[in-house]
């Protein structure tokens, strides 16, 4: 008797992604049978290598922790001293970007936003908003009709919403920021030719669902299809979403360089590589942005661990003047400029208020000082967060620009920065400290963020300053190393896990209540991220489950 083995492979299925709930109103609109077989083409090609470069940031992170500071690569050197290359540059409508405005794809920001009188919007689906499944499917409707011409909205009080124009060459040019390659999106689960099932990339569902839908009706509409790129942390991260670009473009009969991306510079590994993170999207590339609050949360993150001399203090003290942080944006605009791409500022977190004149003239004061020195640094554009601060920020830009579309002539040769002048955080400290108003100011923001965020508000007004993902993020990891290094107020008193329950129960009981507030969870959350043991990477991760 013979006996046969029986080779035969297991039936591979065609990959798919299958949602986990309904899409809500409107949402079979967007996600149709195509786009969600393009979303899921995109994770077959690309999952996997995603999951390297996340394994990949894991072990860079703990070289950090275990004493290896980064510097500038010594592999990549032909590429920074190869003078000759340069980067697309802007696309149709991109020319000119002197004021961006920031905010969520609701209907409602999204018709203030594209009747701001800004140069961009910066579409948010990150640090902006709140990623419960209602935002997410309801903002890729808003962006669909939006770029359409036919978004409105009206208000339970009755008011209505209405673009000013159906051209879109009359709005700001849109600009769509996908989440980060860490995040999920949890209502999508991505199953493979293996029948492995998994859930989905945020990254790749959020581009893919708008590119799919809306990137040939940019070109037709006379922009095109361009995003903002959170989060990278280095050349082989911007190498995949190039990857990714080239492959949408074939597929999606555009030509190979339609597609446009600006790179926030908010992680100290991508600080030490700039010029690599162009080269890699060089046929893709428009530009780099300072994402100067998730660079600090960044510094903060992977210095927790290694001592005092890494200690930051008061968030507020922390300008954009310090020596650490003027390094690395100097390094931005001079890396920029030498290979053709655009320079774009970064926030200032304060914002107006149209019933108190006194805050109002106080965020004028500071986001005039903020912007100017941006301009006359040879930034090319910056951001603001609230339309009445549009007007201060261009006026700043064009006292400087005098009518040019940019300073990309401006070839910064003066610049020379080190990897000890990125490195320098003590700097940061000199005539500054960590003050008892300063620990219970990050409690008190931390746990109002988290609250707010969890009822799906994902950029909230809290003490006349605009707070995001970033900032709160900023908040609970400056407790955290606290903490865990001993530090004291400029008072003396030690900053224990045991002083900060005791603030953050004060500040609970002190704060307003109302039904549904969630003010409990987000105190829980907040305990669970600053005073455990361990340092979650990101708070909102942790917190992700208990979105709808």
């Amino acid at each position: 008797m013979t006996l046969t083995t029986d080779t035969t492979s297991p039936p591979r299925t065609r990959p798919t992604i299958r949602p986990t709930r309904d899409a809500g109103p409107r949402g079979d609109e967007i996600l149709t049978p195509d786009a969600l077989d393009f979303v899921a083409e995109l994770h077959d090609r690309f999952a996997a290598r995603r999951h390297e470069l996340l394994v990949e940031r894991q072990r860079a992170r703990q070289m950090i922790e275990d004493g290896i500071d980064p510097d500038f690569l010594p592999e990549t050197r032909h590429i920074r001293d190869d003078r000759t290359w340069r980067v697309a540059g802007p696309g149709p409508g991109l020319e000119r970007r002197h004021v961006e405005i920031t905010g969520p794809t609701d209907p409602k920001m999204a018709i203030n936003a594209l009747s701001s009188g800004a140069n961009v919007w910066l579409a948010d689906h990150e640090d902006a908003l709140s990623p419960t499944w209602e935002n997410i499917v309801g903002g890729q409707v808003a962006l669909h009709d939006g770029i359409r011409g036919t978004l409105r909205f009206t208000s339970p009080g009755g008011k209505e919403y209405r673009l000013p124009s159906s051209t879109l060459t009359d709005l700001p040019t849109i600009v769509f920021r996908p989440r980060g390659w860490h995040l999920i999106e949890k209502h999508l689960r991505s199953v493979d030719r293996a029948g492995t099932e998994t859930p989905a990339s945020a990254s790749l569902v959020d581009a893919g669902l708008y590119l799919f839908h809306n990137a040939r009706e940019l070109v037709a509409r006379g922009r095109g299809p361009y995003l903002y790129l959170p989060k990278l942390e280095g050349r082989r991260e911007a190498r995949l979403w190039d990857e990714v670009f080239s492959y949408s473009e074939e597929r999606l009969g555009l030509p190979h360089g339609t597609i446009r991306a600006t790179v926030l510079i908010e992680t100290l590994p991508a600080a030490f590589e700039m010029e690599e993170i162009l080269y890699e999207l060089r046929d893709h590339c428009a530009g780099l942005n300072a994402g100067r609050w998730d660079y600090l949360f960044s510094m903060i993150k992977n210095f927790r661990r290694r001592g005092s001399f890494f200690v930051l203090p008061d968030r507020g003290s922390v300008t954009m003047t310090v020596p650490f942080m003027r390094a690395y944006t100097e390094l931005l605009v001079a890396t920029c400029h030498q290979r053709g791409a655009q320079a774009i500022g970064g926030m200032s977190a304060f914002i107006p208020d149209r019933r108190r004149p006194e805050v109002t003239e106080r965020a004028e004061k500071q986001v005039r000082a903020d912007k100017r020195r941006e301009a006359t640094d040879g930034f090319d554009g910056t951001w603001v967060a609230h339309p009445d601060l549009i007007p201060f920020a261009r006026e700043e830009f064009e006292a400087v620009l005098e009518g040019r579309d940019d300073q990309r002539h401006r070839l910064r040769e003066d610049v020379h920065v080190t990897a000890r002048d990125l490195l320098d955080v003590s700097s940061a400290s000199a005539g500054a400290g960590v003050s008892a108003e300063g620990l219970r100011t990050n409690i008190s923001v931390g746990v109002r963020y988290v609250a707010s965020w969890l009822r799906g508000t994902g950029a909230a007004a809290i003490d006349h300053l605009m707070e995001d993902a970033a900032t709160a993020e900023i908040s609970r990891s400056q407790v955290w190393q606290w903490i865990h290094n001993g530090t004291r107020t400029q008072g003396g008193a030690l900053i224990t896990v045991e002083r900060v329950e005791t603030l953050l129960a004060q500040i609970v009981d002190d704060l307003p209540r109302t039904a549904g507030d969630r003010i409990d969870e987000a105190a829980q959350i907040f305990r669970d991220v600053a005073c455990g043991d361990e340092f979650p990477t990101f708070l909102t991760i942790g917190a992700y489950a208990r979105l709808d």
